[in-house]
């Protein structure tokens, strides 16, 4: 077959013009590319960095190799800690995070070799109250048109199993705790991926359905009885994916002597109340966001799990003065609930997060210069995973030079499990932190007597830590 090339030309006066040929203001113009093709030059040194780019895993050839071995995993002041926890393929780094923070409390009193609470028990809970929260918005903002801002943010996200502290408080105090043996993990709690896009299709359609009954004006009473016929389906998801909640469970231990204990059957409010006993209303979160002023309390519309639950609050305040709160702690020996932009900078193969990690100036011959507060407001840093802070490095002129993060993402991953992060990562990429108020002076306690500033749920800083 005859191949039939046809050219498309402009005729003006019988010369041919290209079709783009009248300028358009801000388009690129060939006298532009010209400028810009001269300053990428046809060197030695660009034909290897473009052989060794295209061929290679860009993170590998950006590493630093004047910092290989310069932070080391010793540190002066450590909190005692017990085996190393994996979420695997699920964002549950919060509850993993919260409960961690509780583990050595129980460790030590009980004088346990190592000891595990269930994450799949709270998990359960926290999705189930998050698909009522979702429907209770969903009534209450029926008035709104579907593509206004609140509506689109709702509808993207109808549940998710990420969070923080506030969602992890409210959950153990209405619905305590149970050790890893009374509510094991299954395979859709550690991949809770389909499962989160099952409970959000179901959630979507039934949250039309409820904006649609509220705005034909039907009953309290209807509303409610379609919200309870919802909500059991969700059990049903829940409970096949993750198994019921124990409302009561037997537990034994052996401490480090190797003495078995007794066993006790508790409610999982007694466990909490009897092993744990603390107030978590105690514990303030403090944040470090440059964005926002700073010494003011401010809140985030809808970062709860709970209906009766509290918004997540926050004195946001500057990092020194943060990094002075967490040095207590740890000098008393208790963990504390962190979080930060983990994926900046962290070489998982050391298990250190360092500012000179990775060199991509060197590496692009581009410079990157952002700082933090410009990384927030362009989406380009937030919080992104929470994990235990156990440990800082004090130096002999009373100086830090680095902090020690239990994650939870098993031992294979970082130093045993651990991340070392030096003192100037802790300032650029750490934005979240909860301190017993004991820690915490009197000046800075007194913020939150304050109304607080309420924020969006999009606003940038303040995605879910997964």
């Amino acid at each position: 077959m005859r191949s039939i090339i046809i050219t498309i030309i402009i005729l003006s006066a019988g010369i041919s013009k290209p079709i783009f040929a009248q300028e358009t203001k801000g388009a690129i113009t060939p006298d532009m590319m010209e400028e810009i093709r001269a300053t990428f030059t046809d060197s030695q040194q660009n034909k290897a960095l473009v052989n060794a780019i295209t061929h290679n895993e860009l993170k590998k050839l950006a590493i630093n190799r004047e910092n290989d071995g310069k932070v080391n995993h010793l540190f002066s002041n450590k909190v005692e800690t017990s085996a190393i926890t994996n979420q695997k393929k699920s964002g549950r780094c919060w509850l993993y995070t919260g409960l961690n923070t509780l583990r050595p409390m129980v460790v030590d009193s009980y004088k346990m070799k190592q000891f595990e609470f269930s994450q799949t028990y709270n998990f359960f809970w926290d999705q189930f109250e998050k698909a009522n929260l979702f429907m209770e918005a969903m009534i209450a903002t029926a008035d709104l048109a579907v593509d206004d801002r609140k509506i689109v943010w709702l509808f993207k996200n109808p549940v998710g199993d990420g969070g923080q502290w506030t969602t992890f408080a409210d959950n153990v105090k209405k619905y305590g705790l149970v050790p890893s043996s009374a509510m094991p993990d299954t395979y859709q709690s550690e991949n809770t991926r389909m499962m989160s896009k099952l409970l959000k299709r179901k959630l979507r359609e039934n949250g039309l359905r409820l904006r649609e009954m509220a705005n034909n004006k039907m009953s309290m009473k209807d509303l409610e009885e379609a919200k309870l016929k919802i909500l059991s389906e969700i059990y049903r998801i829940l409970a096949l994916s993750l198994g019921e909640p124990p409302t009561e469970f037997t537990w034994q231990f052996e401490d480090k002597d190797g003495i078995i204990s007794e066993a006790k059957t508790f409610t999982p409010v007694q466990f909490y109340d009897e092993v744990i006993g603390i107030n978590l209303d105690d514990y303030v979160m403090l944040m470090n966001d440059p964005s926002k002023d700073y010494n003011k309390l401010y809140e985030v519309e809808y970062d709860r799990n709970l209906q009766e639950g509290n918004n997540w609050k926050f004195i946001n305040l500057p990092i020194e003065k943060v990094k002075e709160f967490a040095r207590a702690s740890i000098l008393n020996n208790e963990a504390m609930y962190f979080s930060c932009d983990v994926g900046k900078q962290l070489n998982t193969e050391t298990g250190t997060l360092d500012l000179n990690n990775y060199d991509y100036n060197a590496l692009m011959g581009v410079n990157f210069a952002m700082e933090k507060k410009e990384r927030i407001v362009t989406y380009e840093s937030g919080s992104t995973h929470g994990m235990a802070l156990v440990g800082v490095n004090i130096l002999p002129d009373d100086s830090v030079d680095k902090w020690l993060l239990e994650n939870s993402w098993g031992k294979e991953k970082g130093h045993n499990g651990f991340l070392t992060m030096t003192d100037e990562w802790f300032d650029e990429y750490m934005f979240r932190l909860i301190v017993n108020k004991q820690y915490i002076d009197k000046k800075t306690l007194k913020i939150l007597n304050k109304k607080a500033i309420m924020l969006p749920p999009w606003d940038p800083v303040f995605a879910p830590e997964e």
